[in-house]
Parts: structure tokens; sequence; C-alpha cells
């Protein structure tokens, strides 16, 4: 990969910065996001500005140490609190701190979650269909889950993709898993846990939806429970490049979209009443639209705001954004726009697009990996901070929210691996899968 120049651009700030990133892994070494096909081409057309409206991704402006904090998991019309949140004023000095190792010698980790049952487990999600625990750092064994023989991973975007713990887990037992089955299809199913709290049960499953792949890649696969208490899941656009057959403006399709679904109102699920589309105009899980290829997408556990890594096509790597209680229905704009930047065709007069909160090129790497905002307590100088990375240059950055509304982002750490996931332990610390076999936590020096 050579060195280049990028911009950085935020709704209010804009800044450069040279990087010097390591070169690519081969077409066949990477994961899911971002594999040119013959397909893919460079397809800009001009576009007319009256044609569209690009949108603020914020509802509140004017941030102050006052937010409105996450309201509890459920589906109550209840007020939400307001409590203070703890932010740092500015991006922390990288050199101050490190990745420390975790644990090494995996089989390609591509996700990690907490069960938010007070265990202090973290599960590592390996892309050929195993589910792991690591307690204090050590592997136990056997896994937690294997569902090997239902993988199918003929594509390397393919595979076991996502991992969500029902917020209740630690009284029902219930988690929910996304992954392409042995004719490449996505499924998302409800596991339970037996009755060794180590161990789920690979006969539990109850499948909640299908979705019929078109192309092997652009699969999405991410699942996180909102603090609404209802499950989104990340789909991709089907594949192939450019999105040939407009999936991601379509609202009559569940490819590049996000969805919304109650997993607690009915066999296998109901859809939410309020989803956009619940009374017509659309499929009614589909909450909001316009995505690529979104891989790792994450609430702020205290403040609720959505944050999604949306791979690009030849050039932009996106960011997206939305503040916790955004009523859904939004555009993010792909195909018609790649990043900021305009990609193919022009949209209906009065089109409202979301902009990204945050943008980098190919120079820089070339697939977005989603991140986490740090919440923990060990290091107080990241409180609000995201972290987000690249998984061919192995690039980190962090995105800061301002009080007055604006962004800052920076470069952080060159780390040179192959970053395939960001997750948080339940004490909010964060952590970075490589997707060579470690995991590897933020720590200072």
């Amino acid at each position: 990969m050579k060195k280049s120049s990028i911009l950085y651009i935020s709704m209010a700030y804009l800044f450069a910065l040279g990087a010097c990133t390591p070169a690519a892994p081969t077409e066949a070494d990477k994961p899911y996001l971002n594999q040119p096909k013959q397909e893919e081409t460079a397809n800009s057309t001009s576009m007319p500005t009256e044609s569209l409206i690009l949108a603020s991704p914020t509802s509140n402006p004017a941030q102050t140490t006052q937010e409105t904090a996450a309201p509890a998991a459920g589906k109550t019309d209840e007020a939400t609190q307001t409590r203070e949140v703890r932010s740092t004023a500015s991006l922390p000095d990288p050199s101050r701190y490190t990745w420390q190792l975790v644990a090494g010698e995996l089989n390609k980790p591509i996700g990690i979650v907490n069960a938010g049952d007070s265990s202090e487990r973290l599960f590592v999600v390996l892309q050929r269909g195993v589910i792991l625990i690591l307690q204090d750092g050590v592997e136990l064994n056997p896994p937690f889950l294997d569902i090997r023989e239902r993988i199918g991973a003929s594509g390397s975007e393919q595979g076991l993709l996502g991992l969500a713990f029902h917020p209740r887990y630690k009284e029902n037992g219930y988690f929910y898993v996304n992954y392409t089955d042995l004719n490449g299809d996505t499924v998302v199913a409800r596991y339970e846990v037996s009755a060794d709290a180590n161990l789920a049960d690979p006969g539990s499953e109850t499948i909640l939806l299908q979705v019929d792949q078109p192309y092997p890649n652009h699969n999405g696969g991410d699942l996180a429970f909102g603090p609404d208490g209802y499950l989104y899941i990340a789909l991709g656009d089907g594949g192939a490049g450019g999105d040939p057959e407009g999936r991601a403006q379509s609202l009559n399709t569940l490819l590049g979209k996000l969805l919304r679904i109650d997993v607690d109102g009915g066999e296998p699920y109901s859809v939410p009443a309020d989803n956009p589309y619940a009374s017509g105009g659309g499929l009614p899980e589909i909450w909001a639209y316009g995505l690529r290829n979104p891989w790792r997408i994450s609430f702020d556990q205290l403040t609720g705001d959505l944050y999604i890594g949306d791979v690009g096509q030849n050039a932009w790597e996106e960011v997206d954004f939305l503040t916790a209680g955004n009523p859904g229905g939004v555009n993010f704009g792909w195909d018609y726009r790649e990043g900021m930047h305009p990609y193919e065709g022009n949209p209906p007069a009065g089109t409202v697009l979301i902009e990204p909160v945050a943008e980098y090129d190919h120079g820089n790497g070339c697939s977005v990996t989603g991140g986490r905002v740090y919440r923990g307590s060990s290091l107080p100088e990241w409180q609000g901070v995201y972290l987000y990375g690249d998984y061919c240059s192995g690039l980190v950055w962090g995105l800061l929210k301002k009080p007055d509304g604006s962004w800052e982002n920076g470069l952080l750490f060159e780390t040179g691996m192959n970053i395939s996931s960001f997750g948080q332990d339940e004490a909010g610390e964060v952590n970075l899968a490589d997707r060579n076999g470690s995991i590897y936590r933020l720590s200072a020096k």
C-alpha cells in the first residue's frame, strides 16, 4: 500500500494527515469486506445538487455535559433519564497507550462480544463457525458453540459473522447469531445456553430470518440490541460490485439495510409498530437503508447513539452516525454516493441523504471496520472516543463528538494488523480482533 494523504471530513471539522500503510493482504486473505471483482469499476457520475438534500446525522447539535442517556432495554414509552455524560475534551495522545495482547493462536477471530451477565467473560466469534470463551484471557475448552457443519464458507466474506446476547440473557439464556448457510444465504437464528453456563445447546436453534444472497460478498452480518431492546441486523447490498440491481435503494428487499425486529413480541419475531415501514411503503423490518456493506455496528452503551462502519467501493470508506431516538427511515446514500462523493446515478428530487461523519480514501486502507465508543473506567481520558479501524492497513482512528456538535477525527495507531472487529468487555474497555489470530485490549503503557 503506497503512502498517501487523506482528508478526514466531519460535519464541521476538516483536516488532512499523511500515513504509511503496510501492504494490503491478497484477495484470498480478505475476510469479507471490499473484495474487488471484475464487475467493480469506478463509476462516478455528476449529480445535480438540486436533486438531493444532504442532511446532518445529528438531531441535537448542541451537546452539553448533560445528555440523554440510553434508556434501559425494553419497549416502553417512559421518559429517558438525564444523566451526566463524561467525555474527554479532545483525543488523547496515542503515544501513551498500546494494544496489549489478551489471547493469541485463534482461528480467524472476527467478533468480540460480552454477555452482560456479570461473568466477565469475552465471547470470540471465529469466522468458520465457532464461538469460544475467554475467561481472564484463557480460552475455555470445549468452545461455547460449534456450528461449522451449518456454515457455508466457500467465499472469504462468508461464515459466522455476528453475535448478540439478549438484554436479559442472564434470565432467559438466549443469544442470536448471523451466518451464511451451506447455500451461501444469510440466516439469523436464536440459540440457548445449556445447563452448563460455558456451553450452548447446538440443538436449540430457532431460525428467525433467512435472506437469499445473490452473490458471495457483501453479506454484512452484524447484530446488536439497541437501547430500545430491539434487535438490529446489518445486511450488505448482496454483492457483486456497484450494486448492479439497485438493492440498497430499494425498499422491496432486505439487502443493503439495517433491520429492526422485536424478538420478544412473537415467534419467531414481530415488527415494532414504530418501524418506519410497518404500515407500508417498504418491507416492515427495514429501519434504515442505502448501505453497501455495513461491517460492524454499535450503540454507545451510555448515550444509545448508533455508529456504522460502511465499506466503500473503489475510493472511500465511511462512518455513519445517528443520535439515540432517531425514528429511522433514513437513507445513507449508497449507491448514489460513496462516502461524501457522487458515485452513480441521480436520486429523485428532494431525496434526503444522511452524510457520514467521517471518511477516508483508499490511500490509507480499503475496508473500514466499525468500532466502539470507549466507556470503561481504567482510561478516563478516552471517555466518549469512538475507535474504528481499517482491515487492510491496520490503522486505527479516534472520533469524538464535541460539545458544539462538530467532530474531531484523528489517526491514532498504526497496528499492522488485519483489524476484523472491535468489541467491549462488561466494564466498557475496548478490545480489537486481528483476524490473523489475536485479541488485544487498549491499555496504558
